[in-house]
């Protein structure tokens, strides 16, 4: 997949089959959109082609409300390539960009650059300035200049329509198995793993402590879950709390994971990626550092014969 980040970088594109959109979380809905786009493309002998915005729109529009998003632009662009897009552009999104009409996004960068043979689009999409460009709009377009136009339909499971706004309420509200299924793929993200206060290691649970790489980065809803990391080209499973540690009174939102592996010496200061497997239960405060270690015992158990899912 050819990645471009500016206009002017953008070749071999004329013909090609393409679609446009933010796709935060790349869930279900938008993946059917790109498997029609691949699938058109390959079958007419063109490229395919994605153009999405980096930052996310709503972190420009909205800019007091600031968006969580599913997943970074590494994750986007992953996914993107296992789904066999051809070409990305990654529209650098300021404030001057967002003024631009929909005719003019249409005729001074779709045509200009890629002039393309057909369009792909969700049955929701608006683009251009104060979401004119509707797929109504596009349909009327695309007359004028001969593109065949597809406009996908919605996915929905037990008439619940998936979208990203849902699949956030999902992460946020501790349902990580159900959106993960609404993702069709497993939540999780790129991270950095950090040294903490090392109280784990003395209640002979060692953890590492992640921060996020995505500095939006959706989180889950606090808790204990199962948890797979990638270390090193390696899957770990452990067990991994979010949240303010409250046994020990403290106030600060950490996300610490206790792999189930003999050392933790080597992933320091290295990029992991976590993925967040099932909910295991609420965080608690303890009354004494013994009956932490106690549930902790319980937690391990039940994940350890819980991960048999998932090998």
């Amino acid at each position: 997949m050819k990645i471009f980040t500016q206009l002017d970088q953008v070749a071999d594109c004329d013909g090609c089959i393409l679609t446009i959109g933010s796709f935060d979380g790349l869930h279900r809905g938008h993946q059917d959109i790109v498997k029609t786009l691949t699938s058109t493309a390959t079958a007419k002998g063109k490229k395919s082609a994605l153009i999405t915005f980096d930052p996310h729109p709503r972190h420009i529009l909205d800019k007091d409300k600031k968006l969580s998003l599913i997943m970074s632009m590494k994750q986007k662009s992953s996914l993107l390539e296992k789904l066999g897009i051809d070409i990305l552009l990654v529209i650098p999104f300021t404030n001057d960009f967002s003024h631009r009409t929909a005719e003019d996004f249409m005729d001074n960068i779709i045509m200009k650059y890629f002039s393309p043979s057909g369009i792909v689009i969700g049955y929701d999409h608006h683009f251009g300035y104060k979401r004119e460009g509707s797929p109504e709009f596009l349909q009327q377009y695309a007359i004028k200049r001969e593109i065949n136009i597809d406009i996908i339909n919605a996915v929905a499971d037990h008439k619940v329509i998936l979208s990203s706004t849902h699949i956030r309420d999902l992460i946020s509200n501790g349902f990580i198995r159900r959106a993960s299924f609404e993702l069709g793929w497993v939540y999780g993200f790129y991270a950095k793993v950090v040294h903490g206060a090392g109280r784990g290691k003395g209640l002979q649970f060692p953890t590492a402590n992640i921060v996020a790489l995505e500095k939006n980065q959706l989180m889950p809803k606090t808790g204990v879950y199962l948890a797979r990391g990638r270390v090193n080209d390696n899957f770990i499973v452990g067990m991994c709390n979010f949240g303010m540690r409250p046994t020990f009174n403290e106030r600060e939102l950490v996300l610490e994971i206790n792999f189930f592996t003999s050392s933790l010496d080597d992933i320091y200061n290295h990029e992991v990626y976590i993925e967040f497997l099932e909910r295991i239960r609420d965080e608690k405060k303890f009354d004494n550092p013994d009956q932490l270690v106690k549930q902790l015992q319980q937690d391990r158990d039940y994940c350890l014969e819980l991960k048999k899912k998932y090998e």
